[in-house]
């Protein structure tokens, strides 16, 4: 039979079409259907619809298909982004490099961390007096995926045990296992349930921990708000542990520490994440009282040391960027305080160390180290390698020689020692990154915001490149809890700048850089000032030709992923690529969840007050998703396991995005399994977040090839 010209055609076309590779651009974008319930909450006489509430049931089946829908979708899309594997092998590529830890004695052992390159968790290796080495504690061997981290450790006072927590899929829930250091026998039973402790020895008979009771309903997102002080004693099951502190007094965050002298158990006792309360209780004594030493919440202060008789104190007391104060043991109220190292104009970070002080300070987010002995007197300011954070500088006050690091945007981590008599630096242990830093420079700029404030931002790239409003940047903020953004280097931000990328951080109210006034200038009636010094960062980039709204992206996590949440509602113009991150997001609710609640320092609640409720509702993410606006291409990340900011913020605020966005913009959420707030997830990971986040970014500013 004689077939047709046109029939043989017609045929080829069809088999060519079958045969072609969907790509992102012809890929149909369809949303798994969310429903919608008829769920509100009334706020001060204000009735607020909550239509995706269920969402928020991390154990129910419905939530479970939702979140397979949404991975299939979201990664089907990243999947067909060209580019993606050629991202992937260049980032494993500059992750391969071998990293190793300053190293610190115990006992007869010298402990440090090393990393071969892309072992997911790092290996606690230790050297004998012969310096024969070994492997003491490989978290690789705790799970299978590599998601079962280790998350702390402490030795007893002779290092002849240790304590070490676990944390499993990312959760803040800890197991405590305890080890013979010598032969690593397992000494009584695991202790389970552990949350937002450390272990703080007393001599080898036993340490302090802290926990909460564990909560009815589900362990990863139900509320807990009574933290307790207990000791555990060697020997003994966890149920015969005493509480210390914390049955009657009921506070949401709870802390001990032993003194280095064994001398004292110093408490920490908080409502929120700032201000604190203060006691002591004298170890020397047997049944001796737990003594207050401050009795409110108006200030930040713990106790860094003791000497003799005497406790020395770092507090923002009277002193907004800190101070250190030095109190008899036998009467330690503030009246009888005495500077010891007296507040600057810079902001305080100390630590002790070979019988000395180092008052590590930040100017504009880069870091200054100054000496002192025990009399006050200082005794020499160090010579840093450059302009960046240096960390460190904590060891026993026997220790001669001491280790800290040094980084900045462009710069590895790199350790030096530090002879603690002649103030000598030496480099220690450099790392052999793939990256050549000498083509990179940072600046750092001072720009204005809204209401006329001079915000800092360090602002890094690659050098000679061209101010043409067409580079892809990535404007990365936190804003908040007192924390400090201070430069350190980054593999996955390299890489960014590798391909023509733009790395920006300004240093937004809300955070520490300057203190006290500074935090408390974005919190609670003040938040709208943490966003508008980001929107003001944003505007300068544009102004300046850095970038233009096509090619510039905003990314931060958790407060920051707020701080995104909030920015890309207010001005969804202003950007290309929204990336919020495990982010505080439904500002109506957060406080109903695990430890959220002691988040109000920084918030406010709305339960507080109409002004409180009016002020969280006009910036909520989750409650400003209007229909028919357009958003930009948005892909918020978050992990399953994440009990710190519950994954039910970014499962409401990616529900509102699908349903109400208008245009192409994709609006994705990737949730990683087996995976928390951030904290212990494992190297492969992370290089493939980081991947997936700059895959995501490029290719919805137009980049279609790297460079």
């Amino acid at each position: 039979m004689k077939k047709s010209v046109g029939g043989i055609l017609i045929t080829m076309l069809i088999l060519s079409s079958c045969n072609k590779k969907e790509t992102v651009d012809t890929m149909e974008l369809k949303y798994p259907e969310t429903r919608k319930d008829t769920v509100s909450t009334t706020y001060f006489g204000e009735k607020v619809s909550d239509p995706y509430r269920w969402l928020e049931d991390d154990r129910s089946e419905e939530t479970a298909a939702w979140v397979k829908a949404q991975n299939e979708l979201t990664f089907g899309y990243l999947d067909k982004i060209p580019f993606r594997e050629a991202l992937k092998t260049r980032m494993e590529k500059i992750w391969n490099y071998e990293r190793i830890s300053a190293p610190f004695t115990e006992g007869d052992y010298t402990y440090y961390y090393k990393n071969d390159g892309l072992q997911n968790q790092s290996v606690l290796y230790r050297k004998d007096s012969s310096g024969k080495e070994e492997v003491f504690l490989d978290p690789n061997t705790f799970s299978k995926d590599g998601t079962t981290s280790l998350a702390d450790i402490s030795f007893s006072d002779d290092g002849s045990l240790v304590a070490y927590a676990i944390s499993e899929g990312g959760s803040d829930w800890r197991k405590v296992i305890v080890l013979q250091t010598k032969d690593k026998k397992v000494v009584g039973e695991t202790l389970v349930d552990v949350k937002f402790s450390g272990m703080s020895w007393f001599k080898n008979d036993g340490f302090y921990y802290s926990s909460y009771d564990k909560p009815t309903g589900s362990e990863l997102s139900a509320k807990t708000d009574q933290h307790k002080l207990y000791y555990h004693k060697l020997g003994t099951s966890q149920k015969e542990d005493r509480v210390i502190f914390g049955a009657e007094q009921k506070r949401r965050y709870v802390g001990g520490s032993v003194t280095e002298d064994n001398k004292y158990l110093i408490i920490t006792a908080a409502n929120s994440t700032s201000g604190n309360e203060l006691y002591m209780k004298d170890l020397t004594k047997e049944n001796s009282p737990i003594v207050t030493v401050l009795n409110n919440f108006d200030t930040d202060s713990y106790v860094i040391d003791s000497q003799d008789e005497k406790l020395y104190i770092v507090t923002n007391l009277n002193a907004p960027n800190k101070r250190i104060v030095s109190v008899s043991a036998a009467n330690p109220k503030p009246e009888n305080w005495v500077d010891f190292i007296a507040e600057t104009e810079n902001v305080l970070n100390p630590s002790t160390a070979g019988g000395y002080f180092f008052a590590n300070y930040m100017k504009d987010a880069v870091s200054q180290v100054k000496q002192f002995d025990y009399t006050g007197k200082l005794v020499r300011e160090i010579s840093l390698p450059g302009l960046g954070t240096a960390t460190g500088f904590g060891d026993k006050k026997e220790a001669k020689t001491i280790y800290y690091s040094f980084t900045n945007y462009t710069t590895p981590g790199t350790i030096y020692s530090f002879d603690v008599a002649n103030g000598a630096s030496k480099e220690y242990q450099k790392p052999k990154v793939d990256f050549d830093s000498s083509k990179y420079e940072s600046k750092q700029v001072f720009y204005t915001s809204k209401d006329g404030t001079k915000v800092p931002m360090i602002i890094t790239y690659k050098k000679g490149i061209e101010l043409n409003g067409k580079n892809p940047t990535m404007l990365y903020a936190y804003g908040g809890f007192n924390v400090s953004l201070t430069p350190s280097f980054s593999v996955a931000n390299a890489i960014w700048m590798e391909n023509g990328g733009i790395y920006a951080v300004p240093n937004l109210r809300g955070g520490g850089e300057y203190g006290k006034k500074w935090h408390d200038a974005g919190t609670k009636m003040q938040k709208q000032n943490v966003f508008d010094d980001f929107i003001a960062a944003a505007e300068y980039l544009i102004k300046e030709k850095y970038t233009s709204s096509e090619y510039l992206a905003i990314r931060g996590g958790s407060n920051g992923g707020l701080l995104v949440g909030a920015t890309m509602t207010q001005r969804p113009d202003l950007m290309k690529v929204a990336l919020p991150a495990v982010g505080v997001l439904d500002m109506l609710r957060y406080h109903t969840f695990t430890a959220g609640a002691g988040w109000a320092y920084d918030y406010g609640t709305a339960d507080d007050s109409k002004e409180m409720f009016s002020y969280l509702k006009k910036y909520s993410p989750v409650h400003n998703v209007k229909e028919g606006v357009s958003y930009p291409a948005t892909m918020i990340t978050t992990g399953d396991h994440d009990d710190r900011v519950v994954p039910a913020h970014s499962f409401k605020f990616a529900a509102e995005l699908q349903a109400k966005n208008k245009g192409q913009n994709p609006m994705l959420i990737r949730i990683d399994v087996n995976a928390g707030h951030g904290a212990g997830k494992s190297v492969a990971q992370t290089i493939q977040e980081n991947v997936d986040i700059q895959a995501f970014t490029l290719y919805n500013m137009g980049v279609r090839k790297l460079k």
